[in-house]
């Protein structure tokens, strides 16, 4: 092949890298099925992924950072936001507002970056609509009574508030058919490697 040949053919690979964008992996779960910590050993062992942080009208648990776990806004600036336009998506989930800003989301995807959304089922659906290219991934607990004994386990909220948590995860264990893959977190290790096998598959 000529010189000048070859050196055209590099220059289109370099643009096509350049202009290769990331990818959207939505992630999601019933409340209790140990999400948080799978996505946190998906960065360890990941760390070239975006993880977009979302935000919420609930008060911080223990442990939880601001900016890392959650952004944490009132009820009022987070219907600001709304009517701003400023979310990919947002849902209300027992009683509380939460949310996707749009610019993290998007600046990530356009620089070449795969982001990860940790999403509860409403908002899954807006994103899915929204990108059908998203790749979705819907996390299980190994059955009803383990996911019961988790959210008793975190002692954080109410017992009418508990059961409202329940009922809802239940519903959404439903909503598992809709997705493109299904993990069980029996062991959060495991369950993350195989969610880094779904997303080196499905880049390749």
């Amino acid at each position: 092949m000529p010189v000048g040949s070859q050196e055209r053919m590099n220059r289109m690979r370099g643009t096509q890298v350049m202009n290769k964008k990331g990818r959207l992996f939505v992630i999601s779960a019933p409340s209790g099925a140990g999400k948080g910590t799978v996505i946190k050993r998906i960065l360890e062992l990941r760390p070239e992924l975006s993880y977009s942080v979302s935000a919420t009208t609930r008060p911080p648990r223990e442990g939880e950072t601001e900016g890392v776990s959650y952004s944490f806004v009132s009820r009022d600036v987070f219907i600001e936001m709304i009517e701003r336009d400023e979310f990919f998506e947002y849902a209300e989930y027992v009683g509380e507002y939460y949310g996707t800003p749009k610019n993290p989301v998007y600046g990530c995807i356009n620089k070449g970056t795969d982001v990860l959304l940790e999403i509860e089922v409403q908002g899954a659906r807006q994103v899915m609509a929204i990108d059908p290219a998203a790749v979705s991934i819907f996390i299980v607990p190994p059955g009803v009574q383990e996911l019961e004994r988790r959210l008793r386990g975190r002692k954080t909220e109410s017992e009418d508030k508990l059961a409202a948590r329940l009922d809802r995860a239940c519903q959404e264990l439903e909503e598992k058919i809709h997705y493109d893959h299904i993990v069980i977190n029996d062991d959060y290790s495991r369950a993350a490697e195989e969610i880094i096998a779904i997303i080196d598959r499905t880049k390749n």
